[in-house]
């Protein structure tokens, strides 16, 4: 499957020199270490309502997911868009362990008889009637203290249970890395734990067109609980203590968030 940028071009500059793609602070590139965080693939298939959904489900979940699960890639979750820009589509979110990982998975896939046996419907699709109308990749790496996804207890199969997914935009290089600190050692995961918002992942994205930014996922039972939740982290005296700590308020480092409120499909391992 052809992605929209140079696979091997990409693990070349991220290696070069020991390098990570992206540097946390700006202007410092830190060395790449063994076992830190994992790089998240995140697939959208913008699809036309019609026969693409369930050509897609049936690669998904026939193919797709049991092939890169035996490369070594997951837990792999399947997320259709309910609410915002993006419907109909499907994300599809796959945790590899490294850089190197991600570029030699084509490879892989093309190599195992089973995933070509079970994804023939897929790729062979027509002109006449497509796999899907585009398909979009964004690569990102969790963050030093939360560097792996979180399954949600019995969330897997569950249809009732939603996910949000969320981008904040930055204006600069210092102002993306204040926000991603401001997570990941400033205390607002915590915040967002404590009050009933159930992280699944948080991450800096290292490809996109509104660089920097950072993408975030959380799960509820349901809009209700959602919408509560929400009200309870906006009033937290520790949240609001922090959001007007000089540097740290919106304007400050902020210039844009999208959102999206997405469904798990019934084979997401998420």
């Amino acid at each position: 499957m052809a992605y929209q940028f140079d696979r091997r071009s990409l693990i070349a500059g991220a290696t070069a020199g020991g390098m990570t793609l992206a540097s946390s602070k700006a202007g410092v590139a830190r060395p790449a270490a063994a076992g830190t965080p994992e790089i998240f693939e995140l697939r959208t298939y913008q699809l036309v309502n019609g026969p693409m959904r369930e050509r897609l489900d049936a690669y998904l979940k026939n193919a797709l997911i049991p092939a890169a699960r035996r490369a070594g890639c997951g837990p792999i979750g399947t997320f259709a868009v309910s609410i915002g820009a993006g419907s109909p589509g499907i994300h599809v979110l796959i945790p590899h362990p490294s850089i190197a990982h991600f570029v030699a998975l084509p490879e892989r896939l093309a190599a195992d008889p089973s995933y070509v046996r079970a994804a023939e419907p897929f790729s062979g699709a027509t002109p006449a009637g497509p796999a899907y109308a585009t398909m979009n990749v964004k690569l990102m790496r969790g963050f030093p203290h939360f560097p792996r996804v979180e399954v949600p207890d019995g969330s897997a199969g569950t249809s009732t249970r939603i996910f949000e997914l969320r981008t904040y935009f930055s204006h600069s290089e210092k102002a993306g890395s204040t926000k991603i600190d401001m997570f990941d050692t400033g205390g607002e995961i915590e915040i967002f734990r404590r009050t009933g918002l159930k992280p699944v992942f948080f991450a800096q994205d290292l490809t996109g067109p509104r660089l920097p930014s950072l993408t975030y996922m959380l799960t509820f039972p349901d809009l209700a609980t959602r919408e509560r939740n929400w009200r309870t982290f906006g009033t937290d005296p520790a949240w609001r203590q922090l959001i007007a700590t000089p540097g740290l308020t919106d304007p400050d480092i902020t210039t844009g968030i999208d959102n999206q409120i997405l469904s798990p499909t019934p084979y997401s391992q998420i």
